[in-house]
């Protein structure tokens, strides 16, 4: 193979792997927004459903 053809698949080959990075980053980083924003809004809703109980008054 001829060096400059070989540096150029290199070249390549480097470039896919930095993309790939990049989308599979992009994509854990979309999962853990996703899944901090579900997480709260269930915490949220939760609190709202619970029953407030009164303290009751000693005597």
């Amino acid at each position: 193979m001829d060096i400059g053809l070989e540096a150029q698949a290199f070249s390549v080959l480097a470039i896919a792997a930095a993309v790939l990075l990049v989308l599979v980053t992009g994509g854990v980083v979309y999962l853990t927004a996703i899944e901090w924003r579900d997480r709260r809004r269930r915490v949220d809703e939760t609190i709202q459903r619970r029953p407030r109980n009164r303290r009751k008054q000693s005597r």
